[in-house]
Formats: structure tokens, C-alpha cells, sequence
């Protein structure tokens, strides 16, 4: 399977915002895209629909980027640069990303790149802040506003244009990008119009049948989920009224540090995960039902909690997927007072978390504050967040009391499940098992599945080999695409795969494709579009990563090692991408240098044993014992259970001589792992070279104890006879 390393994927303007020239991407089947409709901005829209093209105007779409010309005047001082820092030169903004509650000036840089700036302007507060806060980011790496991680071309500008094509050149390492109009214009929602639209005489339409999504409420959300998700772009020509896995890998909860294990959003997520988690998300509750998508507010005021009682109230609203809303009293519910903050529902269903320092955003998974998980798991709760002057056990206790036995709920076992397993506990697996099959929402199911994969070598194998099987047939793309990375995993069922490489959503094709990469016929349809997917982000070091992983995939070796020789060198702090290069490096005889890649992602991995491990193996390979074994003792440093650790690091203490030493470590290994049989063993052959007979002869029987044939351990006693 290969590594699904998360990538996120202009030409200056004129005063008015278009760009002066556009290639045409290939045309839809429809004929027409965004990109090309390069006369249909939102100024000719506005001829015929002026109320919607007023309620849009000066909005966070409308204003999401603008040439630095279309700032007010009379704020040109503050918004055409930042200030200077002692011995730096000054940065000139040609355009602004963003309107509130921040802007940051985009510094155009060399090769077509604009970046944007680490310091930004508040428009509210009329002050220059840093977007990093106290974070020390240096020029060189990755996550520098002058880096990769921060280009607008390739990062921001898909979401924030109009018709906005990338263009960019792998071999020159250069942009020619191009765009429609500054902005989230009309176009970019609603698609370019039909030929005779808005002829003289041609009859207006509601917007919502102005598109080619025409009424279909999923389609209107997946037009919103691109830019209102954490995602990966598997395509470059997202149209709207497409389907969403067609074109974008949407991020869930499976890594830590990216979602909080019961869901809730931790880094900078956005949306559409949330939602798609969530049991009003499953019930069909869309982004519409709450947000007026040309203003951008909300329908219904949420302050008095009437944007919530549209459906809570009694007897409850009926729901798209025919479930009913369950009706609630605020007051009752909440025992906050009417009126209170602690009173509305999106207070404790949907806090709030800052992000770029000014920028708070709710959650969208309506979840219940659990203080509990927060004592259990650091997860947080509003009711603390709320009551900072109180103990969480004050906040255990009082969400006891007032709810009971409510709080011991799925969220419970889901949190708790996904903690397992993202810290490699040995329970997670059945805990994920058991908790498949009552599970209905298919994201969540998703999830649970990706989640099991580490573990599909283990003794819960063949149980998850046969989740996985028997998600193949599911119904939504998310869990098909899990399934098929879970099998991935398992060499003797890739042939089950064989089928998705026709599936009708691209994410499952592409998730099939990888697994059998080697399989594919060269001018192939599953081979072009891997490759087109491959080429898609060669601009960032994770698409190098991903093409060199596939090239080695397919032993080309010499060139898979090339694409990730310049993925470390444009993000050295990567350590998947310092694992990956160490292994084509392992793979191609070059023990010494992939050691020492292994190593480097072991230090950016402060936690990671294994990482440790994988250096200590390598540096041991290479002929460098000294470095082996700081690697090892850096392993059982970060995880003193870490048994294998123990006996590797014992075996090459004995290998240099250091007998005492090597009988501490290997009785350390035994002790942690008492029924392998190789680890009582090799402690009898050290006792044995000590002279030490009769302890020599109690280790052999252990072994054989738990191994009865094990030729090793018979040899030691007939010796020690």
C-alpha cells in the first residue's frame, strides 16, 4: 500500500481582478468548466440577480482575495505591507488574502509565487499580529511563510479564486497561474451558465436551480465541502454539482494530533469532517439548513437558539432520512437561564477553537460536552472551558447529576476506541470490532476500519480481513476507500481489490490503484489516472514523496530515490518523508545513509519507539554498532515495554562482549514478553559463554516451555549435560 501522504493543492492581475489570459482545462460533459468561463464574472451576473449579488457583496466569499488596488483607500498604509523586523527588508503586498477577522498581504516571490505573510492585519482591532503566535518558524522550512507549506498558488488560492487554475511547471519548478475573478464569485457556486442565459427576454431562476446540482440538497453541500474541509485534491477540475470523492480525499480521525479521538476538531480542520460524523449530518441536516449561502450568516438567529429550534422544537422536524429531531427545552435542558451563554445550544454543541490566533470557529459535530473524556483522554468540554475556575471533577460530577446514565453513550466508546488505537494500545483492535457493526454512520465506519489496519498482522486478523471484505460492497465511497486500504495491507487478499480499480468513485479507484500499482498495464485507464493523480502535486514535497514511493513500488529504484531526495531537501522535518527515503535508500544497499534518514525521523518522532527501532536495525546493518546501540537505548528510553528493543539491544551487547550487560537486557526482553520463545533462549547462550551452566540450562527449558522444538534451546541442554 503506498504512503497517503496529505498534500493540499498568478499570473498578476489587473485592476480589475481578471486575470489577462486563460487556458481552458479540458471541458466538463457538459462542455463548459469554471476555468473557462472567463466572461461570466459576477459583475454580469449582478445585471440580472442584483438582490443576490448585493447580499454577496462584501462578504468573506466575495472578499476572500483582492488585488492590493481594491483595498479602501483610506487604509493603503496599513494594508500594502507589514512592518519591518529589525534587519529584515520590506515585504510589498500585491494582493490581500482573506477579510475577516484577518488579512495577510500576499509578497509576490520568484517562479509566479505569491506567499502570504506571517504577519497579518486585524481589520477590527486595526493591528498587525503574527498568525503563528509564539510558534518560532525559521526561513528554510516547510511551514516558513516564505515556504512551501505557506504558497498561495498551491495551499490557499483554490479556495479563496474564481476559475482559478494552478499552472504550475515540475521541470522548471514555476507557476503561470490564472484565474476567472478575485474571490468566491458566482461562477465558483453555481458553475458557468447556459448558452441564451440571461439573453433579453430569458426568464430568471431561483438560485438554487441556477446550477447543476438543480434542488439536490448533497450535491449543494458537496459544492460546499471542498473548501470547507481538510482534504487532499485528487483531481484539479472540481466543477460544481460533481460529487465529491470524485475529486478530494477527505481527511478523518484516524491520526493523532489532527481530530480529537471522540471527533472534535483539534487542528485546522474546517467543516465538512465534523458534519459528515455527525448523527444530524447523517440525518441529512446540510450546510444550507443553517447558512444563507450569499450572505453567509446564518438563517435564524442563533443567540435565542432559534437557528437550532427550527428542528428541536416539539414535536420535533422531520429529517431527510425520515428520523425525527429530538424536541428540546433549552431551559430544561441546558439548566442554564434563558438568555444566558450558557443557555444557547452552540455553547456546549458547537464551542469554539481559535485558529491563526483571531480566527474562533465552531465545531460541526454537535457532540456532548463530556468532561469526563477530558480527565480520561485531554479531550475538552465546554463546561469547563466555560467554568475555568472549576475543577473537571466539579464538572464530572455535575454532568452526573444532571444527566446520568445519558453520558455513557456511543461518543464514549468511540473516544475511547480511537485512543487506543492511535497510541497502539493492545485492546483498540477488539474495541474497534465490536464496535463495527452497530455503527451506522458510515464516515465513523470509515474510521474504525482505518484505524484496524496496523493491527491486520496480529491475532485479530482474520477478523478484520473479513470487516474490510465485507466493506468492499458498502454503499458510501468512504468506507470502500477504508476497506480497500485495510486489504492493502494484507498481501493474500489485494486479488479482492482487483474489482474497485472499476468502482465508480475516483477515490476508490485511486486507493485500489495504489495497492496494485504494479499491476497496472502501462496506457492503461486505471494507469493514467493514477498517474494524472500522481502529477497533481509535484509542487509539494509530500506529491514528490508519493510518485518516488510509487516508483519504487515498481523497482525503479535510482529514480524513486531522486523525487525523494528533493522531498527531504524542501521538507526535512517530514518524518514520513525521512522514513520513506530511508527505505528506498535500505532497499538500493545504501544501509549507512538510510540509517541515518531512519534517524532523523526518529528524533522529529519524540515519542515514536519504533522510529528508534528502525534506526538501531539500520545503523546495525550498516556495520555501526556505537550508533545502533544509541539507537536501541532510545527505543526502550521512549518505551521501556518495548521487548523486541530489549533483545535486539541485548544481542549486540553480547556481540561486543558486554556479557552482564547483555543477560540485563534480554531478561528485561523476556520479562516483558514472557512467551517468546527466542528471548529465553538467547539469554541461555550468554549465561552459557559466562560459564554459568545451570542458569543456561533454566533459560533453555523456558524456551522449550513455550516452543518444544525449538532446535536452539535443545542444543543448549544437550551441552550444558
Amino acid at each position: 500500500m503506498g504512503l497517503l501522504l496529505l498534500a493540499s493543492a498568478c499570473r498578476p492581475s489587473g485592476p480589475g481582478g481578471t486575470s489577462p489570459t486563460v487556458k481552458a482545462p479540458q471541458s466538463s460533459a457538459a462542455g463548459r468548466t469554471v476555468a473557462s468561463a472567463i466572461g461570466q464574472t459576477s459583475g454580469t451576473c449582478r445585471e440580472c440577480h442584483v438582490p443576490q449579488y448585493d447580499a454577496w457583496a462584501g462578504t468573506d466569499h466575495a472578499l476572500a482575495n483582492r488585488p492590493r488596488s481594491a483595498v479602501p483607500d483610506a487604509t493603503p498604509a496599513w494594508a500594502s505591507a507589514p512592518p519591518v523586523k529589525p534587519g529584515e527588508e520590506a515585504d510589498t503586498a500585491d494582493m490581500i488574502l482573506g477579510h475577516r477577522p484577518l488579512w495577510q498581504p500576499l509578497v509576490p516571490k520568484p517562479g509566479g509565487r505569491w506567499q502570504p505573510h506571517e504577519l497579518a492585519f486585524d481589520p477590527v482591532r486595526k493591528d498587525w499580529f503574527n498568525v503563528f503566535g509564539a510558534e518560532d518558524r525559521r526561513a528554510g522550512e516547510w511551514g516558513h511563510w516564505t515556504g512551501r507549506g505557506m504558497n498561495w498558488n498551491s495551499m490557499c488560492a483554490h479556495c479563496h479564486m474564481t476559475g482559478y487554475q494552478k499552472n504550475y511547471d515540475a521541470g522548471t519548478d514555476t507557476f503561470r497561474s490564472t484565474w476567472v475573478e478575485h474571490g468566491i464569485g458566482c461562477i465558483q457556486c453555481h458553475g458557468p451558465t447556459a448558452p441564451g442565459h440571461g439573453a433579453k427576454g430569458a426568464p430568471t431562476t431561483p438560485w438554487a436551480e441556477a446550477a447543476p446540482f438543480r434542488g439536490n440538497r448533497q450535491r449543494m453541500m458537496e459544492t460546499c465541502a471542498p473548501c470547507h474541509a481538510r482534504n487532499e485534491q485528487l483531481t484539479l477540475d472540481f466543477q460544481p454539482g460533481d460529487s465529491y470523492h470524485d475529486h478530494y480525499r477527505l481527511t478523518l480521525p484516524v491520526e493523532p494530533g489532527i481530530y480529537y479521538p471522540d471527533g472534535q476538531q483539534r487542528d485546522e480542520d474546517f467543516n465538512w469532517t465534523s458534519v459528515l460524523l455527525s448523527r444530524m449530518g447523517h440525518a441529512g441536516v446540510t450546510c444550507m439548513d443553517c447558512h444563507d449561502p450569499h450572505t453567509n450568516k446564518t438563517v435564524l438567529p442563533v443567540q435565542n437558539n432559534a437557528l437550532c429550534l427550527q428542528c428541536h422544537s416539539a414535536p420535533g422536524r422531520v429529517q431527510p432520512n425520515g428520523a425525527r429531531a429530538v424536541p428540546i427545552d433549552p431551559v430544561a435542558h441546558s439548566r442554564h437561564a434563558e438568555g444566558s451563554v450558557g443557555n444557547q445550544c452552540v455553547s456546549c454543541h458547537m464551542p469554539t477553537t481559535p485558529y491563526m490566533q483571531r480566527a474562533p470557529r465552531h465545531d460541526h459535530g454537535w457532540l456532548k460536552p463530556d468532561p469526563l473524556l477530558t480527565k480520561e483522554l485531554g479531550i475538552p468540554n465546554a463546561c469547563s472551558t466555560c467554568h475555568a475556575d472549576k475543577t473537571v471533577d466539579w464538572a464530572i460530577e455535575t454532568v452526573d447529576t444532571w444527566y446520568g446514565s445519558k453520558m455513557e453513550s456511543r461518543q464514549r466508546a468511540r473516544a475511547r476506541a480511537v485512543a487506543a488505537a492511535q497510541t497502539g494500545r493492545a485492546e483498540a483492535a477488539d474495541a474497534l470490532l465490536a464496535l463495527l457493526p452497530a455503527e451506522d454512520i458510515p464516515a465513523w465506519r470509515a474510521t474504525y476500519l482505518q484505524l484496524l489496519a496496523p493491527s491486520i498482522e496480529g491475532a485479530r486478523g482474520p477478523a478484520i480481513v473479513a470487516a474490510a471484505a465485507a466493506a468492499l460492497g458498502a454503499k458510501d465511497p468512504l468506507e470502500r476507500s477504508a476497506a480497500v486500504r485495510v486489504l492493502a495491507a494484507h498481501d493474500p487478499s489485494r486479488p479482492l481489490l482487483r474489482p474497485l480499480l472499476k468502482d465508480p468513485v475516483r477515490l476508490v479507484r485511486l486507493d485500489a490503484s495504489w495497492a496494485l500499482s504494479t499491476e497496472l498495464a502501462p496506457g492503461s485507464p486505471e494507469r493514467r489516472e493514477f498517474d494524472a493523480y500522481l502529477s497533481l502535486s509535484l509542487d509539494q514535497p509530500a506529491g514528490r514523496a508519493r510518485l518516488g514511493q510509487d516508483l519504487a513500488n515498481r523497482g525503479r529504484l535510482l529514480e524513486a530515490e531522486a523525487e525523494l531526495r528533493r522531498a527531504s531537501g524542501w521538507d526535512a522535518n517530514s518524518p514520513g518523508i525521512q522514513d520513506t527515503h530511508g527505505l528506498i535508500l535500505n532497499a538500493l544497499g545504501r544501509n549507512l545513509e538510510a540509517a541515518a534518514k531512519f534517524y532523523r525521523a526518529a528524533q522529529l518522532q519524540p515519542g515514536d519507539a519504533q522510529a528508534a527501532m528502525r534506526a538501531a536495525l539500520a545503523y546495525a546493518e550498516a556495520g555501526h554498532l556505537p550508533e545502533s546501540e544509541t539507537s536501541f537505548r532510545l527505543a526502550v528510553e521512549r518505551d521501556p515495554t518495548f521487548d523486541r528493543a530489549w533483545y535486539n539491544l541485548g544481542l549486540l551487547q553480547a556481540q561486543t562482549g558486554r556479557l552482564e550487560d547483555a543477560v540485563a537486557s534480554l531478561r528485561r526482553a523476556e520479562k516483558e514478553a514472557p512467551r517468546v520463545a527466542d528471548y529465553p533462549y538467547a539469554l541461555a547462550t550468554v549465561l552459557l559463554r559466562r560459564a554459568d551452566r545451570e542458569g543456561a540450562r533454566e533459560a533453555a527449558r523456558r524456551a522449550l516451555a513455550i516452543e518444544p522444538q525449538h532446535t536452539g534451546a535443545l542444543q543448549i541442554l544437550a551441552t550444558v549435560r
